[in-house]
């Protein structure tokens, strides 16, 4: 059984996701810390809700952004106020209906809790590629797969 704080962590996770998902830039930016840091997908960096809202924003308006399913691995605490969570995620592009594996990532979070509430420091999104074991490749996704049923 999780704590109430690796609840909480989750949550925060759940609800930076649910902004994306609902293509909601203000929404993903809100989660983080003043000086938060966001690593996307391709690698690039963004500091501060701010910088984070401006990267995310245009991403939205100019694409189709398939939504997130994830499975959250771990979370792990450093300190009373200081988390790690791990995930894996996958996407379902627009119109179809299964994960495709070449979107599959994983997910890093470090979350500090600042006056009753958990923000984010860092979230890393990388991609997942697995180089010489595709077996690897297959079983995250298929255990993403179990996700939408």
């Amino acid at each position: 059984m999780k704590s109430s704080a690796a609840n909480e962590v989750i949550a925060l996770y759940q609800r930076l996701l649910d902004g994306w998902n609902d293509r909601n830039a203000a929404a993903m930016a809100e989660q983080f810390t003043e000086k938060g840091e966001l690593i996307g997908f391709d690698g690039t960096q963004a500091i501060g809700r701010e910088e984070i809202f401006a990267h995310l924003h245009p991403i939205f308006e100019n694409h189709p952004t398939p939504p997130y399913v994830s499975k959250v691995k771990d979370v792990r605490f450093l300190a009373s106020d200081i988390a790690i969570l791990r995930a894996i995620a996958g996407m379902v592009p627009p119109g179809q209906s299964d994960v495709d594996p070449k979107l599959n990532a994983h997910h890093t979070l470090v979350a500090v809790k600042n006056e009753e509430c958990w923000r984010i420091e860092l979230f890393q999104n990388t991609p997942v590629q697995f180089h010489g074991r595709p077996e690897l490749a297959e079983q995250m996704t298929e255990e993403l797969r179990q996700l939408l049923k």
